[in-house]
């Protein structure tokens, strides 16, 4: 096992090398600039458009805000508090500043994305709308093969980043609080109520999705928030840990594996893509669904899932951990704190108990999760297969949450790391190529808005 995991960890800072930090980073910037910095001109619009406006007669399956519940089922969880700590366990606190680099121009990337999730889906047979990255590499690209290569490895990853990581940190976190619990049970029961509504399609993950996101979302950031006021004399502290650590990466302490520069980029940029899912490709498959009148207006919804993950949600789980100063502690299983026990012991220090909050939090958050990948998945078998692979896929999903709970920590996230890495390839590959399109989308789409705004200023001159 340990020389598996030695190569596995070999094989993850490969694909997570200079290449694809590049690309991502070239990407962004791209489409940033191409789009004339939309992540900033409409800010405010795109996190007002998914609780404002309704588009119910426009094609699609579900509504702006149950896309982006849908998205954020299946980023805004375990990332956001897991894959924090295990960036920090791993790449020190600097860690955290790379991930809000990777948000700021990952949504760019991600109203890119969108855009050509919807300009290029299709209906299936059960009259659903299909889309995403193996939809415009192939009808935008004309490459049926990046078509095929990003489903196949999206489809593979939604089984290690998408359920097994979940169902593993649950089990993690409820053993650290009751170590009397057999994880065996955790897998069992999670595996139970995520068959379930998986046989309702999107339509029914939209519908849990819309109700379980918003409740999950503001428990853990109204409890996280309190934990940081509450202790407000360490922010300064803890933000100066976070920029120092950024740029000169953080020594080691105690059993803490000394974090060079590059792994504080590394991990942070890694790890903000888990969460944010901004360049993965894994998200505009739930946009694809959305009923819009326009593929930027959906785009500008998608992008703002990236900022509620990533400079919200991890945000404040990076600051509980800088704060509680616990990095390189040792856990109850004689090993360095990682993931979500790294968190649970962050909030243990903060407030008496405050690990039942990481606990509470964490079984909603991966219970979405799962959920969202699985949509994910279906469809990027239903491109390679038709059909005929959905339920197939569906039972071997849902299977895959029990194997999950009892497998070591460091392999799944191994494992789900260097899916991640291989199917962003194709998906910013397609993304650099077909930027140009995105262009010419977003100016019809500003068009569309400078329409709007002369129809209301003239309907409020006449009134």
């Amino acid at each position: 096992m340990e020389s598996l995991i030695y190569w596995l960890e070999l094989i993850n800072r490969l694909v997570w090398g200079p290449p694809l930090l590049i690309l991502l980073v070239v990407v962004g910037v791209y489409l940033t600039v191409i789009t004339r910095f939309v992540q900033f001109r409409h800010f405010g619009y795109a996190h007002r458009l998914a609780f404002t406006r309704d588009d119910d007669n426009s094609e699609g399956d579900i509504s702006h805000f149950q896309a982006l519940m849908t998205a954020l089922a299946a980023t805004i969880g375990i990332g956001s508090i897991t894959g924090v700590a295990t960036a920090v366990a791993i790449g020190g606190l600097g860690s955290i500043f790379w991930m809000w680099v990777a948000a700021l121009l990952g949504m760019a990337t991600k109203f890119g994305e969108a855009i050509l999730a919807i300009k290029y889906r299709v209906v299936d047979g059960h009259n659903q709308m299909c889309g995403g990255p193996m939809y415009y590499l192939e009808k935008g690209l004309n490459s049926r093969f990046l078509g095929v290569l990003f489903a196949a490895l999206a489809a593979l990853t939604a089984f290690g980043t998408g359920n097994m990581i979940q169902s593993n940190s649950v089990a993690t976190a409820i053993i650290e609080l009751a170590p009397s619990w057999d994880p065996l049970w955790v897998g069992f029961i999670l595996m139970i109520a995520v068959g379930l509504p998986l046989i309702g399609g999107i339509r029914s993950i939209g519908k849990v999705s819309s109700v379980l996101v918003p409740a999950m979302a503001f428990f853990y950031i109204f409890s996280a928030l309190f934990v940081i006021l509450y202790n407000f004399s360490a922010i300064p502290h803890a933000f100066a840990l976070i920029f120092s650590s950024a740029f000169t990466g953080q020594a080691a302490t105690g059993g803490f594996v000394g974090s060079t520069l590059m792994l504080a980029i590394q991990y942070g940029v890694s790890r903000g893509i888990f969460s944010s899912e901004a360049g993965l490709g894994s998200s505009p498959i739930a946009a694809a669904a959305a009923k819009t009148d326009s593929p930027g207006r959906q785009a500008l919804v998608s992008m703002s899932s990236v900022f509620i993950t990533t400079g919200i949600v991890c945000t404040l789980t990076g600051l509980v951990i800088a704060m509680a100063d616990v990095v390189g502690q040792i856990g109850t299983n004689g090993e360095v704190l990682n993931g979500s026990a790294l968190a649970l012991r962050a909030f243990d220090a903060m407030i008496p108990k405050g690990g039942i909050i990481v606990t509470i939090a964490l079984v909603p958050f991966a219970y979405s999760t799962i959920l969202g990948w699985a949509y994910y998945g279906e469809k990027c078998t239903e491109y390679l297969f038709g059909l005929k692979g959905t339920i197939p896929y569906r039972l071997l999903y849902t299977l895959a949450v029990f194997p999950g709970a009892i497998l070591n920590l460091n392999l799944i996230w191994d494992i789900a790391n260097i899916m991640n890495g291989l199917m962003a390839f194709p998906n910013l590959i397609g993304l650099f190529l077909l930027a140009k399109v995105v262009g010419k989308e977003n100016d019809a789409f500003e068009e569309l808005l400078k329409k709007e705004r002369e129809k209301k200023w003239v309907f409020s001159v006449k009134s």
